[in-house]
């Protein structure tokens, strides 16, 4: 059966979760789209609980190797104009999924490499934060209350499936990070001489990257090393997701490349 009406509930939920942040706060799901992302979902051995796809995405030989997959998912067949109008996404292969967003609590101890976003609010920003510490190996990442979603539909393409490889810890205040995590700090500031490729990061640690304006949190801000990244031509600042990356790499670097 092809549904084509926009008061399928299944289909109400999915649109209400693809463009609100509050329905998938109440529900605790979201929505993937496009092949990519369900492709790397199921690679990283999780089910969505519901795929939707076009009619004509049926034919398409890409999306008819990912419903091979799906064995005991309910799939809904929709017509291509009611697609068209439920999409966040634009010109891509039709195929979207609802799935639970992880809810995990903080360990009691972080002993070990977490990248901490304090406050980032741009959701492209965050997707290729989380993109390049699921490079590098970073596995831990922890957002302070404040920060754009991590499992918004946004973040979810920016960061191009790095959220299935990663565990994600949101809406931690700074008092629990500050109690939590045991390794040694380091938050990018503008107001320090110390440049990154002067500093040891060899060993485990917490690389603080903060909102795009206002920069780091003081408090954690004090109880971090404050780094730099060099800047001759006198720039204001890098972007967060620039600066993250340079980091994050630069730790790599020290680490298997000395």
């Amino acid at each position: 059966m092809i549904i084509t009406s926009k008061d399928n509930p299944t289909i109400k939920t999915a649109h209400a979760l693809l463009t609100g942040s509050r329905q998938r706060k109440k529900l605790g799901k979201t929505v993937i789209e496009g092949t990519h992302l369900l492709e790397a979902y199921l690679n990283a051995g999780l089910t969505p609980e519901t795929v939707i796809v076009s009619d004509s995405g049926l034919q398409n030989s890409e999306i008819a190797a990912l419903l091979d997959r799906l064995q005991g998912v309910k799939i809904l067949t929709v017509s291509d104009s009611l697609y068209k109008d439920i999409r966040s996404l634009g010109e891509s292969l039709p195929m979207m999924a609802v799935i639970a967003m992880p809810q995990p609590s903080l360990p009691k101890v972080i002993d070990h490499d977490c990248l901490i976003i304090n406050g980032v609010q741009d959701n492209g920003n965050l997707g290729t934060l989380l993109r390049t510490a699921s490079a590098v190996g970073v596995k831990t990442v922890i957002c302070t209350t404040g920060s754009a979603s991590a499992w918004s539909p946004k973040t979810l393409r920016a960061g191009m499936g790095a959220n299935f490889s990663l565990d994600i810890f949101e809406n931690i205040n700074v008092d629990e990070i500050l109690a939590k995590v045991k390794v040694p700090m380091f938050a990018t500031s503008s107001h320090t001489d110390k440049v990154i490729y002067q500093t040891d990061l060899r060993q485990p640690l917490a690389l603080i990257m903060g909102h795009e304006g206002q920069g780091v949190d003081e408090r954690l801000l004090s109880q971090s090393a404050p780094i730099a990244l060099p800047q001759p031509n006198g720039q204001e600042s890098l972007n967060v997701a620039i600066a993250g990356a340079l980091c994050l790499y630069e730790m790599l670097r020290q680490r298997r490349y000395q």
